[in-house]
């Protein structure tokens, strides 16, 4: 199965990449191009589920594991067992919850003759492929029958949904049958104690992500339960997976993944850091400013801080040592200027946070409001890595050895340059940016530098798909999350209290920061944004704030939310890379976090920062 699933998204990519200049030169010979962007990004759909479905073979699904670790194999294996039939348990409801979708979707709708109902149906398959594959890595019949009967008992309403699908005509017969009015009551009973137990529910689903389940089913099964309180609507959970999967911000994000993935895998960061060396490297913390924009680079492209840690610190560790850095001072500093990019153009937080509160802010205002905050974070680490660097071995500054390291890497420094020029002169959409972007990377990465063959770019693409699939099955399952707090009316109940209780704009914003620092540390950064900030944003706006600025706070504080103790994902994401305790990095990284919380202050109290080039 996964070679044929790798094989689909291979061609996809590649299909991808030509469907936004075909679009270009239809609309050139007066051709309407919409019909091109609506295939794209119902394309880019069927990429995420099977993509989803890569992920799930790869076991890379995203967690946030702090407990599970710390029992002894026995304990573990009796939480493995608890969880694995729990996880079958939702599969089971969500892929039920699909088939009512069947009927609202319209038979006419149609993308160049293609009906729409034949890109839904790629949902399907990928909840089947999950589960079949929890079913199979659970080992324990036991925890396969639990999961399934569990599963089917909370979705009786999904059921009846779906034997109206199969049977159409027949419908009504079948409905006056004991089965299904013994579904119906079950049904019933599921909502009602859903309603009185919903509380107890998020508590336990919260528990058990801190065991180790993966956030994608923490997130549907809570969004599942919530539903089921207010009349089991729960159909609405994959519509709103469909519906923001096919958003045209969102599309872009395997494609950056993709080219972050091309740029890390050939020499586009030695390339780098050798101009940099050798433009300030004569100077005290030369070095650090090669580390510290070579890390932010990274990170702007793959849109996970954890990623540019994983890829590059390795080689960032050994130049800054070799350049008399301490050890842990040079871990301290890559760790935490993994996050800073998640502000800076192409981020692709800036683009999920723009696409999924796009009635309020624009993701061209919010790149732009966010470059000076980037800068500043970017700044304070260079000038804390300049103080901590005590030693006397400079690079002695050639000329010739500059303007070699400049041709070296002439095209690496010329694709940010291209990117600001593309997107933010108007002449490429955000999609079609990303395209390019990955063209760019491939012809560079094997035709000029010929750092690999096709065949090992190909590798290294499909490198790139666990994690553009764990993010945008989150982004997926936190959507139906979100929009159940949306229709219950909670941005509004939070700004009533906020204004009842917090009479100051100044202390709003303290308690805004610390509640986003805690959001950073438990939660990941695209289920954090899509559920999070459409529930803060309402609240910013009745004390004034711009939502621009509000935007910039929170991505803000999600980027230190990373490295914030004790569970800061980034701490453990260094552990593993450099191979050491997490307290001995959470004990190095403490003065980097500390200047960025200055940072952050500046930030949020001074929106000039975030605003000045915002109209």
């Amino acid at each position: 199965m996964k070679k044929i699933v790798t094989g689909f998204i291979l061609a996809l990519t590649a299909v991808l990449l030509v469907l936004p200049f075909l679009s270009r030169i239809a609309a050139a010979f007066g051709n309407s191009s919409l019909e091109f962007e609506r295939l794209i990004v119902q394309l880019v759909f069927v990429f995420s589920c099977l993509a989803g479905i890569i992920t799930t073979i790869e076991k890379k699904q995203l967690n946030i594991e702090v407990f599970t670790s710390k029992f002894d194999k026995k304990i573990q294996l009796i939480i493995s067992k608890v969880l694995s039939c729990l996880n079958i348990a939702v599969l089971t409801a969500v892929f039920l919850s699909v088939f009512p979708n069947y009927n609202m979707l319209s038979s006419e709708d149609h993308v160049l003759k293609i009906p729409i109902k034949i890109f839904f149906s790629a949902l399907p398959p990928m909840y089947f492929a999950m589960l079949v594959l929890e079913i199979k890595r659970s080992r324990c019949i036991v925890s396969g029958i639990l999961g399934l009967l569990s599963g089917f008992l909370i979705s009786t309403g999904s059921v009846l949904g779906l034997l109206n699908l199969i049977f159409d005509t027949w419908y009504p017969e079948i409905n006056d049958s004991g089965f299904t009015l013994i579904l119906s009551d079950i049904s019933i009973f599921v909502q009602s104690f859903s309603a009185n137990w919903i509380w107890v529910i998020v508590v336990l689903f919260s528990v058990f992500s801190l065991f180790g389940m993966p956030l994608y089913i923490v997130l549907s099964g809570l969004a599942y339960f919530a539903f089921m309180t207010t009349g089991g609507y729960v159909e609405s959970i994959p519509m709103e997976t469909y519906n923001i999967l096919t958003d045209t911000s969102i599309a872009a994000i395997p494609l950056f993944t993709v080219a972050g993935y091309l740029l890390a895998g050939g020499s586009a960061g030695k390339r780098l850091l050798d101009f940099v060396q050798n433009s300030v490297g004569c100077i005290r913390g030369g070095v650090v400013i090669a580390a510290v924009l070579v890390a932010t680079f990274f990170t702007t492209f793959t849109g996970a801080s954890g990623v540019t840690i994983l890829a590059v610190g390795g080689i960032l560790s050994v130049i800054l040592t070799g350049s008399g850095y301490s050890e842990d001072d040079s871990e301290a500093l890559i760790t935490a200027s993994g996050s800073i990019g998640l502000l800076l153009p192409p981020s692709l937080a800036v683009i999920v946070y723009g696409a999924t509160n796009f009635m309020t802010v624009n993701i061209f205002d919010l790149f732009k409001g966010a470059v000076i905050p980037g800068g500043l974070l970017a700044l304070s680490m260079i000038v804390i890595g300049i103080i901590k660097d005590k030693s006397s071995k400079r690079i002695r500054f050639s000329k010739e050895a500059l303007m070699q390291s400049f041709k070296s890497a002439f095209f690496e420094l010329l694709l940010p340059l291209l990117i600001v020029i593309v997107y933010f002169g108007g002449y490429f959409t955000l999609f079609e940016t990303a395209a390019f972007t990955v063209a760019y990377a491939f012809v560079l990465e094997v035709f000029i530098r010929k750092d690999f063959n096709i065949k090992k770019a190909f590798d290294v693409i499909l490198q790139s798909i666990p994690v553009a699939g764990g993010v945008l099955v989150i982004i997926g399952a936190a959507k139906g999350l979100a929009l159940f707090l949306v229709y219950a009316g909670i941005p509004e109940i939070l700004s009533e209290l906020a204004i009842t209780f917090v009479g100051s704009k100044i202390l709003f914003l303290l308690l805004l920061n610390i509640v986003l620092l805690i959001v950073g540390c438990i939660m990941d950064l695209y289920s954090a944004i899509l559920v999070v900030s459409p529930l803060i944003i309402p609240v910013a706006e009745s004390f004034g704030i711009h939502p621009v600025h509000t935007g910039v706070i929170f991505l803000t504080n999600l980027a230190l939310g990373f490295l914030t103790p004790p569970i800061g994902i980034n701490l453990f994401i260094a552990s593993y890379t450099f191979k050491k305790p997490v307290v001995k990095i959470v004990k190095s990284i403490l003065p980097y976090l500390a200047v960025q919380f200055v940072i952050l202050l500046l930030i949020t109290y001074i929106p000039w920062f975030s605003t000045v080039f915002v109209d």
